[in-house]
């Protein structure tokens, strides 16, 4: 099992800070124009993966 020093090392947080920049540049593109709770939905959620991840780290008492 791997040994993570900062949760930024965990590689499934790393690909999750790639999808929220993903869906974030997506959203900025106006594909969603005026529809605001959906992009606020789908930010929302992706940002949570990141952060679920970062939690759990910290959770299991690496810090």
């Amino acid at each position: 099992m791997a040994t993570f020093r900062k949760f930024e090392e965990i590689q499934a947080w790393q690909k999750a800070r790639e999808l929220n920049q993903l869906i974030g540049r997506f959203v900025d593109t106006g594909k969603f124009k005026t529809n605001y709770r959906l992009i606020g939905q789908i930010e929302g959620s992706s940002g949570s993966i990141m952060d679920n991840i970062a939690e759990g780290f910290e959770r299991s008492g690496n810090r």
